[in-house]
């Protein structure tokens, strides 16, 4: 197509969570106009939370999220333990990295397979996909039931923990579902490394654009929970300074809030962990990142589903890993830890699969008088944006259908979480 009048406009967006839509204006070559406008109904989680117990504050933000339910309720959890001064046995830490690992892997899965290989595998959806190629659907399904089993055995349940408490666990999994989820495991690395062929032998967009990457990082581990806040533009953050990192803003087309650090826009997730802490992986991920030629600092983003592939090594073997730990020392009952106080303000964060996650809670005699919650998606929309704004015109000699679709894949890469962005809203009396 000649560089002329193009006009893209997709409602909505298939195979993400929620609803947005791209539009893309283009006169004449030049390009006039283009948004991913956000257009979901705004959630009102913070306004939820006020006056409630803080022993509620988990329940009920890990409704934000029906994929991410663990890792909103671990971040949740952590931030009223800060705030009121619970600290956590070894044992309940092992186990709430065990789970989140469940969770990275189900969601991660998910992705790359149900949502991300349609489009590498030219089919419309995972409908036919698993007429065309059933042996792919079948290995997705398998890992990624091993992956919710995880997380039912660790915290009660697949979606929204019930286990998981203020200062620890009320339930403990046994000696002999451990042992089955270790042996689920080894044997699942079969199809990790069946998965790791696959996306070998899969052709990604050549796209690439410099940007600012945030993650959390540990000197002694690839880091989903606590951590300070890194950025690859340099700076080191720790978690009661996140405002300074993610400085959130509004802008008319969109009902989630954007965000924006060092540069006007940052990326957050998979591809930003790897960069930061690709040091961290344990071998066999750090095998799998070069058998799938990928390398820091990765600066495609259609390249985040590589990333979660190699996360998705590095998760099966630290879940391997720490049931190995646990299986030594034994899981004991503990009682939850107690409160030190009822009144104190805390911010807790944790790597959700699509990137870093804050809850920030001020509590007054056991209650929540105020929160914040600041969701992944929501710091990558500025950045997808940014994307689409370089991407567009090197894209304008194909036909409306491949623009059309290669935007469709740049938004999918990301993994947006749309739903769990809009919990707010900006009012103002006049």
């Amino acid at each position: 197509m000649a560089k002329g009048t193009i006009k893209v406009d997709v409602h909505h967006i298939t195979r993400v969570e929620g609803h947005g839509n791209i539009v893309v204006d283009v006169r004449n070559g030049e390009l006039k106009k283009c948004e991913l406008q956000i257009v979901e109904t705004p959630r009102f989680f913070e306004a939820m939370l006020r006056g409630r117990p803080f022993s509620e504050a988990s329940h009920l933000t890990s409704r934000i999220c029906g994929i991410c339910a663990v890792v909103h309720a671990t971040t949740s959890l952590r931030a009223t333990e800060t705030a009121l001064g619970v600290e956590l046995s070894e044992q309940t830490t092992m186990l709430r990295k065990l789970n989140l690992h469940g969770e990275i892997l189900d969601s991660h899965l998910l992705h790359i397979y149900m949502l991300v290989a349609p489009d590498l595998l030219g089919v419309g959806s995972i409908i036919p996909l698993a007429k065309s190629s059933p042996d792919v659907v079948l290995r997705a399904l398998r890992m990624k039931k091993l992956a919710g089993d995880m997380c039912a055995v660790l915290c009660g349940r697949h979606t929204h923990p019930i286990a998981m408490t203020v200062g620890g666990f009320t339930h403990f999994p046994d000696i002999d579902e451990l042992n089955q989820l270790r042996q689920r495991l080894e044997a699942m690395r079969t199809d990790v490394d069946a998965t790791v062929e696959l996306f070998q032998s899969l052709s990604l967009p050549a796209f690439e654009r410099e940007t600012e990457y945030v993650a959390l990082r540990k000197e002694d581990e690839y880091c989903y929970i606590d951590g300070e806040v890194v950025s690859s533009d340099g700076g080191v953050w720790s978690l009661d300074k996140y405002r300074q990192v993610t400085n959130e803003y509004m802008v008319p087309h969109s009902t989630a809030k954007r965000a924006r650090n060092q540069r006007p826009e940052y990326m957050v997730g998979a591809l930003a962990r790897f960069n930061i802490n690709h040091d961290k992986l344990h071998p066999r991920a750090q095998a799998a990142a070069t058998a799938l030629n990928i390398k820091p600092t990765c600066i495609n983003p259609y390249m985040i589903s590589i990333a979660q592939v190699v996360e998705i090594v590095h998760c099966v073997e630290e879940a391997i890993l720490l049931i190995d730990l646990l299986l030594d020392r034994g899981v004991t009952w503990e009682d939850p830890m107690p409160p030190t106080r009822l009144t104190g303000e805390g911010v807790g964060s944790c790597e959700a699969p699509r990137g870093i996650l804050f809850h920030h809670y001020r509590i007054e005699d056991g209650l929540v008088v105020s929160a914040n919650c600041i969701i992944p998606t929501a710091q990558n929309l500025g950045n997808i944006e940014a994307d689409m704004h370089a991407l567009v015109p090197t894209i304008l000699n194909k036909k409306k259908s491949d623009i059309t679709i290669t935007l469709e894949m740049l938004v999918r890469a990301y993994d947006p979480c749309i739903s769990c962005s809009t919990h707010m809203l900006n009012v103002e009396f006049v």
